[in-house]
C-alpha cells in the first residue's frame, strides 16, 4: 500500500519521501515503484521523461525522522496493529512540523484512538487506499472525534490532486467499505468451508452476477489473508457475532497460506 501511496504521489507531481525499517525493504519497494513506472510507459499514460523525471525525484530513508522533518503531509501504512500504530504517532508528533496532518491508511482501525497519542488530535485523520491504489479511485476520508473542517478539506484536496475521488466518512469500526466488503468475503469462505462451491466460482458468481471487478476470495488473496483476519478479528470486537472469523480463514493463517504474498491462499499463485 505503501509503495503504491508514494508512486500515485509522485506521478501527481507532489515531493515524495518512503521510509521504511530495513535497506532490504526499501530495495524492494524501490524495485516495485520503479516497475510502476516502467508499466506507465508501456501503456503510455506516462512519457519516457516524465517518468525518469519523477522516478528520480522519489527520496529512500530507513531514518524516520529524516523522513518526517519538513513534511506538509505524512501517510502511515503498516500492518493493522494498534499498538504499532499508535508507537508511530507518538514518533510523528515530534518529528514533524506543527502544520503536518499525520494520517493513517487503516481499513479498521480508530483515527481518534490513534490520534488521542499525539499532541494535534486536530491534524490527524485515516486516509483509506484501495489496492491496488495506483488503479483504485477511491479514498475514505475518515473524520476523527477532533479531526478539524481544515484538516478534512486539506486531506480531500490532496486526494484530488493524486486523481482520486474522496469520500467523508464520520468514524465507526470498519468505516464504510470495509465493514460491507468484510462481510462479503467472510461469508465467501464460510461457502468455500461448507462446501457450497468452489472458490473460482464463487468469485465467478459475484463477478458476472453483481459485476465485481474482482471475486471476494480474489480479492482477500490480494489483501493478504492475515491482514484480513486482523481486519476480522477487529471488527468483532467491536461490532459483534456477525463479524466472527470465519474457521478456514485461520486455519490457512496458522497454516502460512497468506495469499499472493506467500504464493498461496484461496488460489496457487506458484
Amino acid at each position: 500500500m505503501g509503495r503504491g501511496i508514494a508512486y500515485s504521489a509522485s506521478v501527481a507531481g507532489l515531493s515524495v519521501i518512503v521510509q521504511d525499517v530495513s535497506d532490504t525493504v526499501l530495495h524492494n519497494a524501490k524495485s516495485d515503484i520503479e516497475k510502476k513506472f516502467d508499466h506507465a510507459v508501456r501503456k503510455e499514460l506516462l512519457s519516457k521523461e516524465m517518468a525518469e523525471d519523477r522516478r528520480s525525484a522519489i527520496q529512500y530513508t530507513t531514518e524516520l525522522s529524516e523522513a518526517a522533518k519538513d513534511r506538509d503531509l505524512v501517510i502511515e501504512a503498516v500492518l493493522e496493529i494498534m499498538d504499532l500504530k499508535t508507537s508511530i504517532f507518538k514518533q510523528l508528533d515530534d518529528l514533524t512540523p506543527p502544520h503536518a496532518i499525520l494520517a493513517t491508511n487503516t481499513s479498521t482501525m480508530s483515527p481518534t484512538e490513534i490520534a488521542a497519542q499525539t499532541r494535534r488530535p486536530e491534524q490527524c485523520l485515516a486516509l483509506h487506499f484501495f489496492n491496488p491504489v495506483p488503479k483504485m479511485k477511491l479514498i475514505e476520508v475518515i473524520c476523527g472525534l477532533e479531526t478539524s473542517e481544515e484538516t478534512i478539506n486539506k486531506a480531500i484536496a490532496f486526494g484530488e490532486s493524486i486523481g482520486k475521488e474522496c469520500v467523508k466518512i464520520n468514524e465507526f469500526p470498519g468505516f464504510a467499505v470495509s465493514r460491507m466488503n468484510c462481510l462479503i468475503g467472510n461469508e465467501a469462505m464460510n461457502m468455500v468451508m461448507e462446501g457450497v462451491g468452489s472458490p473460482e466460482d464463487i468469485d465467478k458468481a459475484m463477478k458476472l452476477g453483481l459485476n465485481h471487478p474482482m471475486g471476494p476470495l480474489e480479492l482477500a488473496d490480494l489483501v493478504g489473508l492475515d491482514t484480513r483476519l486482523r481486519n476480522m478479528q477487529y471488527l468483532y470486537e467491536t461490532l459483534g457475532e456477525k463479524y466472527r472469523p470465519c474457521p478456514i480463514l485461520t486455519k490457512y493463517v496458522n497454516a502460512g497460506r497468506l495469499g499472493r504474498k506467500s504464493g498461496k491462499g484461496f488460489y496457487d499463485y506458484t
